[in-house]
């Protein structure tokens, strides 16, 4: 691969990225504007953003890795990041945007009135956003490292300097331009690309045979059935905790635009989620080598150079490299946007000023975490944060929202539960080595466990301390649930 593909397709994703948020920088004035883009983002503009911010490292490049490495079964990852929307539709979207909140903290604060729990929701918040930030810089590493041949630190330091410094001119504004923009760049980076190779591949001799690269024990019937299951509650679940993605409900103006936006984005990631999927169905029959070799992640990076030749192929390697790019930016800055957000609150008194020393706050951690850990497949690792949110913010959304019993003793015995839980099996992953199946399947999808376990905790817990429910519950409830005309 020319190296110098890969230098133009990245400055020309940055300079776009930037001289876009600095047009956001020149209408961002006040406070609302940083927050929550002054709730006036529009359902398709804020769909796209959502699209932009959500399809990570592990959408563009992990699940394509994953299906070389472990075949249909690695179907279940984009099958649940969307119906993680169909959840979001159904149950949190509308209400959470009748709230009125700025930040996932301000929602249980005012739905519990406490500010016990609003400490608690606000650690959970920053500690999911880092989690899912490192794995989008180690992205970001591998792509400069194999496109480029730069060493892998140089990617994670690009991305979280250019997230930093467009964050912090103009807050979510600003990146509600960029993911815009960034996830259509996204979607013809993929797709383009898989409609070339269906156009070449008819005359390429496949390196393996059909029996050898879709055997029948990679089918359906070779699915593991506990893994599957607890991977789909991580999904499912995990989706409606992610602060990032919640957050954009907030920039709505109201309820009904919050579920046409939800809407939209479901048809969004069905049309982009099967790119990914064939490039992965193709590097199976076309590039099996990379699996051995351990690259498997850098599958839609190297197939389209080796299968179409020349000119058209280096253009196709640019395109790729610059949605892999844009993939980082955009979910990083959606994370780093959450983050900030609440350290900003609660910590830095809530100014704009506050909310730009955050968003280089928020960068610093996740990227010292980058330089320290080895990297995974990114698909796998955004999964465990899947995990480590269906355990601890999910619950108490859920029932925030749709049980009135709930206090705040609850929330904070649920929140705690799972993350111990949940925290405890992705570090125990890493560190277990016995060969038992069983043991190794519940230690490292721990989901199907921890959730249940964290959501009785909380009920249990609410139910013994009943008396101390808000007072303003009804109240609360009636304004996420009534429409706004149906008020009294």
């Amino acid at each position: 691969m020319n190296p110098a593909i890969g230098y133009a397709a990245i400055v020309a994703v940055a300079l776009v990225s930037v001289l876009i948020g600095f047009y956001g920088l020149r209408i961002s004035r006040t406070t609302s504007d940083f927050y929550v883009a002054s709730r006036t983002v529009p359902p398709w503009w804020n769909a796209s953003a959502i699209g932009g911010e959500y399809l990570s490292a592990a959408s563009f490049l992990g699940i394509a890795g994953l299906i070389l490495l472990t075949g249909s079964s690695a179907m279940w990852f984009p099958i649940g990041y969307t119906a993680g929307y169909l959840m979001l539709l159904l149950f949190v979207a509308a209400p959470l945007r009748r709230s009125g909140a700025y930040t996932i903290p301000d929602f249980t604060e005012a739905r519990l009135e406490s500010a016990t729990v609003r400490r608690v929701t606000s650690v959970l918040v920053i500690v999911i956003g880092w989690l899912y930030i490192v794995p989008q810089l180690q992205g970001a590493a591998l792509t400069v490292r194999i496109t480029t041949g730069l060493p892998s630190w140089v990617g994670s330091v690009a991305v979280a300097a250019l997230v930093a410094i467009v964050v912090a001119a103009g807050g979510m504004r600003a990146i509600t331009f960029v993911q815009a923009f960034q996830f259509w760049l996204k979607l013809a980076a993929i797709a383009i690309p898989v409609v070339a190779l269906l156009l070449v591949t008819g005359a390429i001799e496949p390196e393996l045979p059909p029996a050898q690269a879709f055997p029948a024990a990679d089918g359906p019937g070779g699915l593991d059935l506990y893994r599957t299951v607890s991977l789909m509650v991580a999904l499912l679940l995990g989706t409606l905790g992610l602060p990032h993605v919640l957050v954009r409900f907030y920039t709505n103006p109201d309820g009904p635009t919050a579920r046409r936006t939800t809407v939209i984005v479901l048809v969004l990631l069905s049309v982009f989620y099967a790119f990914p999927t064939l490039f992965g169905l193709f590097g199976r029959a076309f590039a099996p080598d990379l699996a051995n070799a351990g690259d498997a992640d850098a599958l839609v990076l190297v197939l389209p150079d080796r299968l179409v030749p020349g000119v058209w192929g280096d253009l196709l390697t640019a395109l790729v490299i610059g949605g892999a790019f844009a993939a980082f930016l955009s979910t990083s800055s959606g994370l780093v946007v959450s983050v900030a957000g609440v350290i900003s609150q609660d910590l830095l008194g809530g100014s704009v000023r506050g909310f730009r020393i955050a968003a280089f706050a928020s960068t610093a951690v996740p990227l010292l975490v980058a330089f320290l850990t080895e990297p995974a497949g990114l698909a796998g690792s955004v999964g465990l944060v899947f995990a480590f949110t269906a355990a601890t913010l999910c619950p108490v959304l859920l029932l925030g929202i749709w049980w009135r019993g709930l206090t705040a003793r609850g929330a904070v015995a649920g929140m705690a539960t799972g993350a111990v839980l949940s925290g405890a099996a992705i570090l125990g992953g890493a560190l277990v080595t016995t060969s038992a199946p069983a043991f190794r399947a519940v230690v490292e999808q721990p989901a199907a466990w921890s959730v249940p376990i964290a959501v009785l905790v909380t009920v249990l817990v609410s139910r013994a301390d009943r008396r101390r429910m808000p007072r303003g519950t009804d109240a609360f409830l009636a304004r996420l649930h009534l429409p706004e005309r149906d008020r009294g």
